[in-house]
């Protein structure tokens, strides 16, 4: 009956499981393949500040659609504040207003990106506005404009030649050092450099913007330059001048003023999370396709903050270590310490990578190993002796840390990421395991649990792997399903049947 039972219970799992994956698949067009990851972003803007108990204004710059990127599946997050989205043609702005609150409020803006490949569009640009230079600076600007006309023969070559002066170091000259200490920072930088070509005639405009990585991270503003060529705006690179910036910035709005202000309210901190992966690509075919908000994404891993999602693109490839793990002890038959120490010690790699690791985790085993093997001696109880252990550990992996370190090994600083209480009760066990049954084998058990370390890695560091199980987690009711099965399997191991080769040749 029991067999029977987890038999029905496997099956249902696994139909649960399959089920909601072809679901996803044939309705949702969930993608299979983890593809475009460059193509499309997930950003999320978190502004937090305190209120004074009074009528409070939010106003953020918002992206906005152009010729290089498309802003959709938009989503504005508070409590209580009325919005409205107002656009002068050339910065767009969310604006939050609430009559009356008090204490620290917290609001968010949410949206994918996606890349283009368009023309650019043709604009004429704005009337060029003197600027109010008076004085010393009026001096100093015409001294800058004069020298960049004299070394250049178009408006983008005049950007190009000024980006680089002001960008020159050390600052040797008066005239340079008086506009820049009045314009500090690159924001105040390229709000120069537009003051300095409106000066000379030529349009030019602050672009402010972030940097598109292909991995999740926290963006940090960026400032570059837009000039008018005569017949498009050209953007120019903040560092070189050039003009071509690199790819993957996104545009987010034009001109000096910040990215966000409050009234009514202190301490204003902006935050910006950016996420590339193929799963923000999906809600971006959704949402083209005439979706809108489905139940099975709303009630999903994508609806998350995007550091949550970070740790869950971590935490679902466990399972898989530890599917890995049953297969190796329960059919392959290799013998190891513990039950979850390969997989702890294969997340630890992932940092590491996997040859460092494997030498950091031989390294730090044998020297533990040998200061247990002279605690024997002294006679402790076993939880002083296991305290000493760990101790022990710790020191061991700041020393390595720090040889490393020294020997200018970055990837030896990455011992401290080891899971530093099962590091010691490895130890311990590989101790025992050697004073009872010998060093063979304590080593055997502890190559084995290093190679299942390795495999567990080397599966759940597979791009494909950690796709599927994010994209689609309902996969783990099926691996749980298969691990149902695997745990009423009592027949022959592998390695047994190698170690028993003699007895079946007898009996053949």
């Amino acid at each position: 009956m029991n067999k029977v039972h987890i038999y029905l219970l496997a099956l249902t799992l696994a139909v649960i499981g399959l089920g909601i994956f072809l679901y996803k698949i044939l309705v949702f067009h969930f993608p299979l393949l983890p593809e475009a990851k460059a193509r499309v972003w997930q950003v999320e803007t978190k502004l937090t500040f305190v209120a004074k108990g009074e009528a409070v204004r939010v106003r953020l710059f918002l992206p906005w659609n152009s010729e290089s990127y498309k802003v959709f599946n938009e989503s504005f997050i508070s409590r209580g504040y009325g919005l409205n989205t107002p656009t002068n043609g050339v910065n767009r702005r969310a604006v939050w207003n609430l009559r009356e609150a008090r204490g620290k409020q917290t609001i968010y803006y949410r949206a994918a990106i996606r890349r283009l490949e368009t023309k650019p569009a043709i604009t004429e640009p704005p009337p060029v506005e003197k600027p109010n230079f008076t004085g010393a600076d009026l001096i100093a600007a015409e001294w800058l404009v004069d020298f960049i006309h004299k070394k250049s023969i178009d408006n983008c070559s005049m950007a190009a030649r000024l980006i680089q002066r002001l960008n020159q170091q050390p600052v040797t000259n008066d005239n340079l050092t008086l506009l820049l200490n009045k314009h500090p920072g690159e924001a105040g930088k390229m709000a120069l450099a537009v003051k300095i070509l409106a000066l000379a005639g030529v349009p030019a405009r602050q672009v402010n913007g972030i940097h598109l990585s292909e991995h999740s991270q926290k963006a940090e503003l960026v400032h570059w330059l837009e000039v008018y060529d005569g017949k498009q705006w050209r953007s120019h690179d903040p560092v070189t001048g050039l003009p071509r910036l690199a790819e993957n910035y996104l545009a987010w709005w034009r001109g000096p003023a910040p990215l966000a202000q409050v009234t009514g309210g202190s301490k204003l901190e902006v935050e910006i999370d950016t996420s590339s992966n193929p799963e923000a690509a999906l809600q971006a075919a959704i949402a083209e396709i005439g979706y809108t908000k489905p139940l099975l994404l709303k009630f999903s891993l994508f609806n998350l903050p995007l550091h949550t999602q970070s740790v869950y693109r971590v935490l679902l490839l466990v399972p898989v270590g530890v599917f890995v793990l049953v297969l190796l002890r329960n059919v392959v038959g290799v013998a190891m310490f513990g039950t979850f120490m390969p997989v702890l010690i294969a997340l630890a790699f992932r940092e590491t990578q996997l040859l460092w690791g494997i030498v950091l985790f031989s390294l730090l085993v044998g020297l533990g190993l040998a200061i247990r093997f002279y605690l024997e001696h002294l006679k402790l109880l076993l939880v002083p002796r296991l305290a000493v252990v760990l101790i022990a550990v710790i020191i061991l992996m700041a020393l390595m840390s720090i040889f490393a370190h020294q020997l200018g090994i970055e990837r030896g600083l990455s011992v401290a990421l080891f899971p530093m209480v099962i590091m010691t009760m490895t130890i311990e066990r590989m101790s025992i395991v050697w004073e009872e049954r010998g060093a063979a084998a304590a080593l055997k058990q502890g190559m084995g649990s290093l190679a299942a370390a390795a495999l567990a890695y080397v599966v759940m560091h597979d791009g494909y792997v950690k796709h599927l199980f994010f994209v689609f987690p309902e996969l783990l009711l099926v691996l749980c399903a298969a691990t149902l099965l695997l745990g009423r399997y009592s027949g022959f191991r592998l390695l047994e049947l190698w170690r028993f080769r003699d007895f079946q040749k007898e009996a053949a």
